[in-house]
């Protein structure tokens, strides 16, 4: 009770003039940073942190949390009207979100997006504020093993749920994924592999150019070559009942996704992308219409936009708690935090007392920003779907580049943008879906890195990855997901819904 009662003096003292105009402009700000592809969460933070130099230690934390929930959130509006995922975070909201737009639902999906995005941001921030010390415990059992095979488990079950009735596909896109992640040097050792010389190459595959070349670029192709790109909606808006009446009937699903975004935004080095796959899966595995996956499913967005901004919050705990960020917005912040002389740790609140409660009541007044800022935006975006193909897609295409261009500066980047863009072309026409490739560059240095720890530790064995508990939990899971999409599984299925 104490606790909440010091929450709520955080709230009425941040609302000042200044502090409110700060929330709407950084809120905007992250919002277009994160409807952008390229322009995302990361980089809103680290923009903005040199303008929070000089001010003081409550102004430059509203900046940067508003740009940083609003950014998250942002994704999904360029997910929802073109099919490219601002934020990775964004990726599982295209499955079902851009499917509703094209077929004239845009308005709708966005306003879902924002007021899950909102229940999510709120519930995120209780579990930072109250649930601290449980969430802690359970995320510090993660060692290198558990790691290894939670990015095992993200790629079985993005494989499984972006492609329909072939699996096999949606696999080996992942797994192309991960070979495309282990160009350039190797985290452990530095030593270069499949780099054959190439000096650019010992970097590797940036993740924000392969992102929008995989979701981006296969659209303009189309577009260019004639043929018909479905990413790109019809700009009739239907009306068929309301977003609240959804939400309401979805009360359940909404607890379940806060609840895995915010446990996943705990273990170190996840982040929001996980979150909204994990909870997107769940959602699918736990409704009674699983078929509507992937076609348009208001499940599916909702599952998806909760998860990856109840995350926030989630990732924050780490982050206060032991100085190790949840995600990659939250190592940008945490060197944001070191500048404003803050040092994150088991002595934050001895040396900060009530400094939590503070970064909670900012998230809450953030999260509210955002959704005031999501729903004007929501209203005006469909708009967007009117404008003719030969039109937006060469926007499309130029933002495509800028975005790739824009986070290091180099020409490789956008070299590297155009071959992932012809590799998402060869999938379109393929029917192999690109989600999984994406999740692949993402976990992979995560996959390979912790596997290799692992294996060192244990002297090359593999008996770690038996004995441990949660360990097992995820083998079974991997097995799970693999398992349920056979034959002998659905025929088990079927005989026993017959029963």
């Amino acid at each position: 009770m104490q606790s909440l009662l010091t929450l709520g003096q955080n709230i009425l003292a941040l609302l000042t003039l200044q502090n409110i105009l700060l929330f709407i402009a950084c809120s905007l700000a992250g919002i277009i940073f994160g409807c952008l592809p390229g322009l995302t969460a990361s980089i809103g933070i680290a923009l903005l942190t040199g303008f929070t130099y000089g001010a003081d230690t409550d102004t430059a934390m509203v900046m940067l949390m508003s740009i940083y929930v609003g950014a998250i959130y942002g994704g999904s509006i360029s997910a929802v009207l073109i099919g490219i995922p601002g934020t990775g975070s964004a990726a599982a909201t295209v499955l079902d979100g851009h499917v509703l737009a094209r077929r004239g639902e845009a308005g709708k999906a966005l306003s879902l997006a924002t007021v899950a995005s909102f229940i999510g941001t709120l519930f995120g921030m209780l579990c930072l504020a109250l649930l601290t010390p449980l969430l802690l415990k359970l995320s510090l059992n993660f060692t290198s093993v558990e790691f290894t095979l939670l990015a095992i488990f993200g790629i079985t079950i993005c494989g499984s749920l972006t492609s329909a009735g072939e699996p096999v596909k949606g696999w080996i896109s992942g797994f192309i994924g991960l070979f495309i992640s282990a160009v350039g040097f190797d985290s452990i050792f530095s030593y270069p592999r499949f780099t054959y010389g190439s000096v650019p190459l010992l970097g590797g595959i940036n993740f924000v150019p392969a992102m929008i070349g995989l979701f981006g670029l296969p659209a303009v192709f189309i577009s260019l070559s004639g043929g018909k790109a479905s990413d790109v909606p019809s700009g009739v808006e239907k009306r068929s009942g309301s977003v609240g009446t959804l939400l309401k009937k979805h009360v359940g699903l909404i607890l379940k996704s806060g609840l895995i975004g915010s446990f996943v935004g705990t273990i170190p080095g996840v982040g929001e992308d996980v979150a909204a796959w994990l909870s997107y899966d769940t959602a699918k595995r736990s409704s009674k219409h699983p078929e509507e996956f992937g076609k348009g499913s208001y499940e599916g967005v909702i599952a998806a936009e909760t998860a990856n901004n109840a995350c926030i919050g989630g990732a924050m705990i780490p982050l206060l708690s032991l100085g190790v960020p949840g995600s990659g917005p939250c190592a940008v912040l945490l060197g944001a935090l070191t500048l404003h002389g803050i040092r994150t740790g088991p002595m934050l609140e001895t040396a900060n007392p009530g400094f939590i409660l503070k970064i909670s009541a900012i998230i809450i007044l953030a999260a509210l920003f955002m959704r005031f800022g999501g729903l004007l935006i929501s209203r005006i975006a469909p708009k967007l779907l009117s404008v003719p193909s030969f039109i937006l897609m060469p926007i499309v295409g130029v933002l495509c580049v800028v975005g790739s261009y824009a986070i290091y500066v180099t020409k490789f980047d956008i070299y590297s943008m155009f071959f992932m863009g012809l590799l998402g072309y060869v999938f379109d026409r393929l029917k192999v879906p690109s989600a999984p490739a994406v999740l692949g560059v993402i976990l992979g240095s995560l996959l390979d890195s912790n596997l290799r720890r692992s294996l060192m530790a244990a002297n090359g064995s593999l008996v770690n990855f038996f004995t441990r508990p949660i360990a097992l939990i995820l083998l079974v899971l991997i097995f799970f997901s693999v398992f349920s999409q056979t034959g002998v599984y659905r025929r088990f299925l079927g005989k026993f819904r017959r029963k």
